[in-house]
């Protein structure tokens, strides 16, 4: 997912989402664990959206933060 996409979620969204792609990566490190999987790109882009996510909330954070 595009940051530009993240940005127009709200906060209990972005955090959802976060969890949902933890234990998909979670599901896959496992499987791969087993047998290589067919596509490790997949890790590779659910590992950036997690950053991108953290990042994002980072930043919300901070500017509340300077706002208050």
């Amino acid at each position: 997912m595009k940051m530009s996409d993240m940005r127009e979620l709200n906060n209990d969204e972005l955090v959802r989402m976060l969890e949902d792609l933890k234990e998909g990566l979670f599901n896959l490190r496992f499987q791969n664990a087993k047998n290589p999987i067919e596509n490790p790109y997949k890790m590779k882009v659910m590992k950036k959206d997690i950053a991108r996510i953290l990042t994002l909330l980072t930043e919300r954070k901070n500017a509340q933060q300077t706002n208050s």
